[in-house]
């Protein structure tokens, strides 16, 4: 199994991937163009023959705090280790750029625990994400997904004001 950053060709496979668990809500729809802006953000697994097996995002909010976001594997490549070979060479990439904290939100949080996430209790606490992301989510306040982190949860947000985010996001889980 090969895992190398994304190219554009791969823009691709990786719609098609994150899209096909957008309709049951375990990801979010990602438009083409989205995932063509940042598909130097991608990291994806592929097998010896060449075969698009899955794909994962790091995405940088500075050097306080990256997320690991649209991380899946093709089904038929479950078991594997594709899922862990992606989460380690996304976690080694924060590393690479010196970041302080990974954060995550995920329905599967048995699956991050082995690899030293915690779970957050207040997703106030990561207000970056809650900026970027969870202000246009069509489930703002019926969130099901887990906030997990790995590494000291930042002290700053450079998104927004920390304030204004505590008082965003009074989600229940």
């Amino acid at each position: 199994m090969l895992v190398r950053k994304a190219r554009l060709q791969d823009a691709t496979n990786i719609y098609e991937l994150v899209n096909s668990l957008s309709s049951d809500g375990t990801l979010l729809r990602r438009a083409f163009a989205e995932i063509c802006e940042n598909v130097r953000d991608f990291t994806v697994a592929e097998s010896d023959s060449g075969v698009f097996l899955g794909c994962g995002a790091l995405h940088l909010y500075g050097p306080h705090l990256a997320e690991v976001r649209s991380i899946v594997v093709r089904p038929e490549a479950k078991g594997q280790g594709a899922g862990a070979n992606l989460l380690s060479a996304l976690l080694d990439e924060a590393e690479d750029h010196g970041i302080g904290c990974v954060c995550l939100f995920t329905r599967i949080p048995d699956f991050f625990f082995r690899y030293g996430f915690r779970v957050v209790e207040d997703r106030a606490a990561l207000p970056d994400k809650i900026f970027k992301d969870c202000q246009n989510c069509p489930r703002l306040y019926r969130c099901d997904e887990v906030a997990m982190a790995r590494g000291q949860i930042p002290k700053v947000s450079i998104l927004g004001p920390r304030i204004e985010a505590e008082q965003l996001v009074r989600l229940t889980g």
